[in-house]
This record gives C-alpha cells, structure tokens and sequence, in this order.
C-alpha cells in the first residue's frame, strides 16, 4: 500500500491550440493556413494597403507577398506588376504570424532544448 497524494498530472495529455478558442484572434472571415514556420491568420476581407502581407495564388503556386502600391514583391523578391497582375488572386490579408518555438528534427522528434 503506497501512502501519500496521488499527483494531478496522471492522465493529463496536453490540448493542440484551438485557434477558435483563443478571445480575439478568428473572426467570422478569418481563415488559418499552415506554414513552414507556423501559422498565418488571414482576413478574407480585410483591404490591404501598402506594406501589408498577403496570401496569393500566382503560376500555378501560393506564395506571401508584400503590397507596394499597384505592384506585389514575393518572399524571393519578385515583383508582379502591370498585366501579371491579371493572373494573381489573393486568398487574404494576413493579420498575424504563429511562429513554432520548437522544430522537429529529421526523425520527426521534438528538441527539449530549442536554441533561440
């Protein structure tokens, strides 16, 4: 017979994050995409200006890119401008990025001690 508390912990198994669950960040409009790094919030009606981050749609790929006035610059540098324009649709406004603090490694295991 063991004496003593039994701990709190037995049976927890921690929650992924529920984005929906979180006050303030979705929106009836808003749509979450996964990322290499994350996650990006979107606003599907939000009206970019200059400077903002969109989701696009262009060549057959989706790709971030930055709104400088009647022209996109992608993450690689490229700028779509004039009648390229035509071919882009954008998907949404990106109004926040979710950055994983930890990464997998080949063997797809978490590092205990992620290095910032």
């Amino acid at each position: 017979m063991t004496m003593g508390l039994q701990s709190p912990a037995i049976g927890y198994a921690e929650k992924s994050i529920d984005l929906n669950a979180v006050p303030g960040t979705m929106y009836d409009d808003s749509i979450v995409v996964e990322t290499s790094d994350g996650y990006a919030l979107l606003s599907k009606s939000g009206k970019p200006k200059r400077g903002d981050t969109v989701l696009i749609q262009f060549c057959g790929g989706t790709q971030f890119a930055k709104v400088y006035g009647e022209s996109l610059i992608t993450e690689d540098g490229e700028a779509i401008e004039g009648d390229a324009l035509d071919e882009v649709d954008v998907l949404g406004l990106v109004t926040q990025f979710i950055n994983r603090v930890i990464d997998g490694n080949e063997d797809g295991a978490f590092d205990d001690v992620p290095v910032m």
